[in-house]
């Protein structure tokens, strides 16, 4: 009898428990919130750079729910002393296995301290590109150009090459255009100078460039080279290309010949 009082007891007070550890968890995890929604809104953190804001967020959140886990496990009566031990123990295996996070927190580090992009940039790292979203403790947000959400390791991002096509206020469009050998050249740096000359958004300096630049037997191929705002890139991409193509045909430029090939069969 004294048996089962002893049971009944030890199982009411491992549900007091694991109800007082819910609890916590969900009023803990409703004062982070609060924290950091606080700290968001605070006059210094407004004023900081959307990178450096989006990475102190995430570094505070993480250490807030650390605290949060840490006071969940005093809750459900485990000894702190026994989880150091336990902790110290297995130290080096946890060293091991949390290199590769290591590695990325030092890239997150990295990358804020470098700054070779900021959160709103358009760059191409690590095989993928897009617009940076968000760069958190371990990894960067990139949305691409389809909306597709690309998460990039920092640790591997900081070992590769990193290009931004935003960080510059200009950038230049390069267009080649191939026409026939028999079409006139005058002619075509003509049509091709009025059309980049013509559209509002190339800047006249740098000034707008034409000029043959290659060809082959069939064919004569032409450079376009137009300055634009950064901002303006792939409109002025694709204007461009309609517009040289319409222009050409207008000149009198004839597309490039296509050399025909027969295989003659011979009997054995």
């Amino acid at each position: 009898m004294a048996a089962l009082s002893a049971l009944g007891t030890l199982c009411v007070s491992i549900v007091q428990k694991l109800i007082a550890a819910v609890i916590v968890w969900l009023v803990g995890k409703w004062v982070v919130n609060k924290l950091l929604g606080i700290i968001d809104k605070g006059k210094g953190v407004e004023k900081l750079d959307p990178t450096v804001r989006s990475f102190l967020h995430n570094s505070v959140k993480a250490v807030l729910y650390v605290i949060l886990i840490i006071a969940i496990i005093g809750v459900l009566g485990v000894p702190m002393a026994s989880v150091i031990t336990v902790l110290a123990s297995c130290g080096v295996a946890v060293g091991m296995a949390m290199q590769g996070s290591l590695s990325n927190i030092a890239g997150g580090i990295m990358l804020l301290v470098f700054r070779p992009f900021a959160v709103g940039e358009y760059i191409s790292a690590a095989g993928s590109e897009g617009t940076v979203k968000e760069l958190s403790i371990f990894y960067t947000v990139l949305t691409s150009v389809d909306n597709k959400e690309i998460t990039i390791p920092n640790g591997t991002l900081m070992n590769s090459t990193i290009t931004n096509f935003s960080r510059e206020a200009k950038r230049r469009v390069d267009l080649t255009f191939s026409v026939g050998k028999d079409s006139d050249i005058e002619a075509v740096r003509k049509a091709m100078l009025d059309v980049m000359n013509g559209n509002e958004k190339v800047l006249k300096d740098p000034a707008p460039f034409a000029e043959l630049s290659g060809g082959t037997e069939h064919s004569m191929d032409f450079t376009l080279r137009a300055w634009v705002n950064s901002a303006d890139y792939w409109d002025v991409y694709f204007e461009l290309t309609n517009a040289v193509t319409k222009a050409l045909g207008n000149a009198g430029a004839t597309a490039p010949a296509v050399r025909v090939i027969r295989e003659e069969k011979t009997s054995a």
